[in-house]
């Protein structure tokens, strides 16, 4: 409340961040979220604290880990600017220095993209006019929603939205695996639908809520990676009618019924799938995955990639190295969904 302690800050700052900010608040994002401790779940004041930046050895959280761009956990095949989304809460030190704009997209820049805000993911990208991501989250963590985020997109309290991304759906997982997408028993569920968005480049209003307001019309977690990697996701960027040969590869639509695909029958978290159950989200975590070709089970961004950071290039949740088709061995990243892929001719 007055920015100081015995003539300084320094004690009452999380993550060494430098005060005052706004809200009254004792730290940035990172300043709770990201400790570089090593430890994926913190505890301050009584209340847990998930970590997008840390040092633990185990799994990472569902959305990732920041560690692997600032090298503070070792990287596999990425380098600091594929690892994962560059913010600039992270330190000028880790800008992408390769790309300066979104790849399929538009929308921010190297130098402007945030946690939150105006250029960020989390929060209201509407309200926040001066672009602090603080701002946009006002009120969001004292009214949190725990567990199924299922409401009108038209609402305009970020706290009932999944993982505070404005307008999104899901099913955020409780209890003792709460924040990871940990088996096929425990994880997340994304909401996803069974056609992408049908007009040429998601910078156009016609894929958001409102003119101003970036929010995507699906409600889905993909439609939401669109709002910056527009041509990703829509039916002209992915290959037109919406059937293979696909010029990109497709997302918010449901796994084919017949083929290869059929085998994937149990959840992976590894290529992970979102539900479009109707419309609606699931009020339950499911184990299973069953291919319709027509609804329910839809391969989204997050099948192949991390929100945050991985140790694999392009932000994937695997090798892709290893994905090699023919080769007559190994299994998960690629293969969970072509599974046939891998066989010896």
């Amino acid at each position: 409340m007055h920015s100081s302690q015995n003539g300084t800050s320094g004690g009452i700052a999380f993550g060494g961040s430098t005060l005052p900010q706004p809200l009254l608040v004792r730290g940035t994002c990172l300043g709770c979220h990201g400790q570089g401790t090593p430890n994926k779940i913190v505890t301050i004041g009584g209340s847990e604290i998930p970590q997008v930046l840390h040092t633990d050895p185990s799994e990472d959280l569902a959305g990732g880990n920041f560690a692997y761009i600032t090298g503070a956990k070792s990287r596999v095949t990425a380098d600091q600017n594929s690892a994962g989304h560059n913010v600039i809460d992270l330190g000028a030190a880790y800008n992408e220095t390769i790309l300066t704009l979104p790849p399929a997209g538009h929308g921010v820049s190297n130098t402007n993209l945030t946690c939150a805000g105006n250029n960020g993911c989390h929060g209201w990208r509407a309200f926040a006019s001066s672009g602090s991501g603080l701002t946009s989250l006002k009120g969001a963590h004292h009214n949190n929603v725990d567990g199924k985020c299922d409401t009108l997109i038209s609402d305009n309290n970020v706290s009932k939205f999944y993982r505070f991304l404005m307008g999104i759906k899901g099913l955020e997982i409780t209890g003792t695996y709460k924040y990871q997408n940990y088996n096929a028993n425990n994880h997340n569920e994304y909401y996803g639908a069974t056609t992408p968005m049908s007009v040429s480049g998601c910078g156009d209003t016609a894929c958001h809520y409102t003119a101003t307001d970036i929010r995507p019309a699906s409600q889905t977690i993909s439609g939401f990676c669109a709002t910056c990697h527009g041509n990703f996701h829509t039916v002209e960027g992915i290959g037109g009618d919406i059937s293979s040969p696909f010029t990109r590869h497709p997302t918010d639509i449901s796994l084919p019924a017949s083929g290869e695909y059929t085998a994937y029958t149990a959840y992976s978290t590894q290529a992970p799938v979102a539900r479009y159950n109707g419309g609606v989200v699931p009020d339950t975590i499911s184990p299973t995955v069953d291919p319709t070709g027509t609804a329910d089970d839809i391969v989204m961004c997050l099948s192949c990639h991390a929100a945050h950071a991985t140790p694999y290039a392009d932000m994937l949740r695997w090798d892709y190295t290893t994905m090699i088709a023919g080769g007559g061995g190994g299994s998960g990243g690629c293969f969970t969904c072509h599974t046939q892929k891998n066989q010896t001719p």
